[in-house]
């Protein structure tokens, strides 16, 4: 999809506005706990803030509503850029935002269902989540078509073996109330996806197995929710769509960096980060 180009639409300046917020309160959480994973929340947060606060059917004041939209984040290790959206949306005070990974937190380093009503299901051991969501999406096309699921997968996740049986039997299924965003931000914690395990070519690959696969700008709202728009009116099989997307973005030392896939800024590195942050959100009014 090309990139957008002229003012925004009033729809897009709010989401660009709430993500620009969000990564200000990544890097303070991630700094707070002293542990977390800042490259991967940061390259995912437009996403999840697009789904949340402009596709998505979803009610905070009722996290069980049995008709809500599903979301699985199935890279667990990125749930930073989840909680921060969750809190925003009003499923718990934003106060609650500063626990992160403490003992006795409903905020954990990976998402625990059982503990934070609004977490569809625990993950962080990598490679799962995409068959839950699956699950869930068999499970409302068996109840008539009542919910839309989403999952966001992460690139050195398709790695995993268990993410190609789910790839396989999602079509079979004919599951196009499925949408899969493919966090693609090239990098791993052992270094760049390319060289550690090569997934290319993606988008070939998942057309082989029969998915629909658009290719977008993570970062670009117009483009994110044009995707989610056409994934929904895509009938007859799931939607992979590739997010192209930059680990740490926002943050210009940690931009492309492997180093910031799991390591918490120290003080000066995140009154650093947080400067040119703030200076962002008001020279562009939290446009990316």
């Amino acid at each position: 999809m090309p990139a957008t180009t002229g003012s925004p639409a009033p729809e897009i300046r709010k989401l660009q506005e709430i993500s620009g917020r969000l990564r200000i309160t990544i890097i303070e959480m991630i700094h707070k706990a002293a542990s977390g994973h800042p490259g991967g929340s940061l390259s995912a947060v437009d996403i999840i803030t697009a789904l949340y606060f402009a596709r998505m059917r979803h009610d905070p004041k009722r996290p069980d509503w049995p008709d809500r939209d599903r979301f699985v984040l199935s890279k667990g290790h990125g749930v930073p850029a989840l909680y921060a959206v969750m809190a925003e949306a009003g499923y718990f005070p934003k106060e609650e935002l500063m626990t992160l990974r403490e003992r006795g937190s409903r905020l954990q380093g990976h998402p625990v269902n059982t503990m934070l009503p609004g977490i569809e299901a625990p993950t962080g051991s990598l490679g799962q989540g995409l068959s839950v969501a699956q699950g869930m999406a068999l499970a409302s096309k068996l109840d008539g078509g009542r919910f839309h699921v989403y999952c966001m997968i992460g690139d050195g996740e398709m790695q995993e073996g268990q993410i190609w049986e789910a790839a396989m039997s999602a079509p079979k299924f004919r599951l196009d109330n499925l949408t899969v965003f493919l966090d693609y931000n090239k990098g791993q914690i052992d270094g760049p996806v390319a060289e550690v395990m090569n997934i290319e070519p993606v988008a070939d690959k998942w057309r082989a197995f029969n998915w629909n696969v658009l290719t977008i700008d993570g970062h670009d709202f117009e483009q994110i929710l044009g995707a989610i728009d056409e994934a929904k009116a895509t009938t007859g099989k799931p939607t992979l769509i590739i997010a192209n997307t930059v680990k740490g973005k926002g943050v210009s030392f940690m931009e492309h960096q492997i180093a910031w896939h799991g390591t918490a800024p120290n003080k000066e590195q995140t009154e650093k980060a947080l400067e040119e942050l703030r200076a962002l959100n008001a020279l562009t009014g939290g446009r990316n």
